[in-house]
């Protein structure tokens, strides 16, 4: 597949040395045409799984004729086929995403900006190794929503779409992954990308869940930012809520030792919430490249 860079969030040059790489499913999947993954669909011509009886009406070419002449009966091969994977990208564009913009015009800088390059970076290599990518926008609820496709014209759509994304006044994200599983068909891959800080956690991991029941692949991209691990250095300063606008002055080292338990309760609590539905759970921290991350992401998937 060919892409020109037409997002300002897509860098060519830089993905050049690990666009060869691919986003594995560590689960069987469905499918609709020879790629490699492994899928749940049986009868192609990928490893051998088992015999089964041959069913009156079925294709005579599937039998096994060396088998039916030994032993007389009629006995169709089972293989695991390859096939392709659907993978969507969820993006959470809630107002705490916004968290390390250097100023109040634009969102350079934010945990948004990393995931606007890190999904379109994503989409690309996916894109690349002939398999299929969608895109959920995820508000208060299921802002948009594109089903997996992998031509070019289909990747550069959703790559638009995510050079566009806007953070809104919103805490809450279950009911957009609801909606997203009410449109989603087969089983795939979802890879969810959020600070998770928000109102509804536990209706968000119920959601997840809906997935999970389905034997979805879920991989969490838990978004951190540096300053909100540790506080700045400094006398004092102003904090205000991105969410609710509340603005508090203070001193970070009256608070520093609270906030900071409270934070790494935080990171434990999505971790371990995360592991109990079977999620594949990594957490990423903006201090360290898109890119650099990227390339672990996709070396820890082959491993």
């Amino acid at each position: 597949m060919s892409t020109v860079a037409n997002s300002r969030y897509l860098d060519l040059r830089a993905l050049s040395a690990i666009e060869q790489m691919r986003v594995t499913s560590r689960r069987r999947i469905d499918g609709t045409y020879s790629g490699r993954h492994t899928s749940r669909q049986q009868g192609g011509a990928g490893e051998f799984v088992d015999y089964r009886e041959y069913s009156g009406g079925e294709d005579l070419r599937r039998l096994d004729w060396k088998v039916f002449a030994r032993t007389g009966k009629a006995f169709v091969r089972l293989h695991r086929e390859e096939t392709n994977l659907l993978c969507t990208l969820a993006l959470d564009v809630s107002r705490s995403m916004l968290f390390g913009a250097r100023n109040g015009k634009d969102h350079e800088g934010s945990k948004l900006e990393y995931t606007q390059y890190l999904a379109t970076a994503l989409s690309h290599i996916i894109g690349l190794g002939q398999d299929q990518v969608g895109l959920a926008v995820l508000q208060r609820n299921l802002q948009e929503y594109v089903p997996p496709g992998g031509t070019p014209s289909h990747i550069l759509h959703i790559q638009r779409i995510i050079e566009q994304l806007r953070a809104v006044k919103t805490a809450t994200m279950a009911e957009g992954l609801r909606e997203l599983f009410l449109h989603s068909g087969r089983m795939g891959m979802l890879l969810l990308m959020s600070d998770f800080l928000i109102d509804d956690l536990d209706e968000t991991f119920n959601a997840i869940r809906l997935f999970r029941h389905r034997n979805w692949e879920v991989i969490l991209l838990h978004l951190v930012h540096p300053f909100e691990e540790r506080l700045p250095e400094g006398p004092a300063f102003r904090f205000e809520g991105l969410e609710d606008g509340q603005r508090i002055r203070c001193s970070p080292a009256e608070v520093r030792t609270l906030y900071q338990q409270r934070f790494a309760a935080h990171l434990t609590m999505v971790r371990q919430l995360a592991l109990a539905e079977g999620c594949d759970y990594r957490r990423v921290s903006t201090a360290v490249s898109y890119l650099k991350t990227l390339d672990g992401f996709l070396v820890g998937r082959t491993g």
